[in-house]
């Protein structure tokens, strides 16, 4: 894993740690935009050893469905609750009016977490984070 990796997996991991908070605290739009960031840096990270930086979220979607989900390196389904979490988010950010379900996001954090078991399957173990040295 690249320093560059690295950061990306442990923004990751710290956006699912924010979301957990979130979601506990009954903000789930928060806990949604954590989610997927969480996702989405993992994906990043994915991708970049690939030798692929996409310059857009929809660029970084599209390039994990063809080069991971496609190719059966991850779950397919992880792609699509990639998908789901991006229009949530959306939602969730602009659309203050509509409120996400606690399950709803709930859902997305358990895949977020499946997110991060991929990052450490493929990329090798996420280092810990010493929490006194930040």
């Amino acid at each position: 894993m690249t320093a560059e990796q690295e950061a990306l997996v442990t923004r990751a991991r710290d956006e699912l740690t924010l979301a957990r908070a979130a979601l506990g605290l009954r903000m789930e739009f928060g806990a949604v935009s954590g989610a997927y960031y969480a996702m989405y840096n993992v994906v990043r990270a994915l991708l970049l050893g690939e030798g692929v930086e996409a310059s857009s979220h929809a660029a970084v979607i599209s390039a994990f469905g063809q080069r991971f989900s496609k190719t059966g390196r991850v779950p397919s389904h992880l792609h699509r609750a990639l998908i789901r979490a991006e229009r949530t988010r959306i939602t969730a950010d602009y659309k203050p009016m509509v409120q996400v379900s606690p399950a709803e996001a709930g859902d997305l954090l358990a895949h977020a977490e499946e997110f991060l078991a991929v990052a450490g399957r493929l990329l090798g173990p996420i280092p810990e984070t010493d929490e006194e040295t930040r």
